[in-house]
């Protein structure tokens, strides 16, 4: 099996949940209440991989994302997961569990969604910029 995923970027994207100048209310109540789950002790969280939101779901391009990363580092359960069964290689996992966000990231994911979900019913201009740049990029979610 080739794996699935690519590293994490560079630099978190400009509508990453995890970045703290991203604003509040850009993705569904739903998905905020992800990020909280990768807070639980690492046997007790989800196996999934936490991609970008820039790519669709099944896209070759699809990487794991830079916040989740930087945000949850090496207690990530879904990244050895991800290892073992050979969905990510080694140097995606070791770039994973290593990296550091030059953006400034929230400390844990119930942080991070209490942010995001906080104007989720009465998103800004600049939220509502962000949300239509997202619908263009992917079309998974139209």
């Amino acid at each position: 099996m080739s794996p699935s995923h690519r590293p994490p970027a560079p630099r978190p994207c400009e509508t990453c949940p995890y970045r703290r100048d991203v604003p509040s209310g850009i993705w569904s109540e739903a998905d905020y209440e992800k990020l909280r789950k990768y807070d639980a002790e690492t046997p007790n969280q989800p196996e999934k991989l936490f991609q970008c939101h820039q790519a669709d779901a099944d896209s070759a391009a699809r990487r794991i994302c830079a916040g989740w990363a930087g945000c949850h580092g090496p207690h990530l359960l879904a990244l050895r997961m991800a290892m073992i069964k050979g969905y990510i290689d080694e140097a995606t996992f070791r770039a994973s569990i290593n990296y550091e966000s030059p953006a400034p990231l929230f400390s844990s994911g119930n942080e991070a969604a209490d942010h995001g979900q906080s104007d989720i019913d009465a998103p800004t201009v600049e939220a509502h910029r962000l949300i239509e740049k997202i619908t263009r990029t992917r079309a998974d979610l139209v």
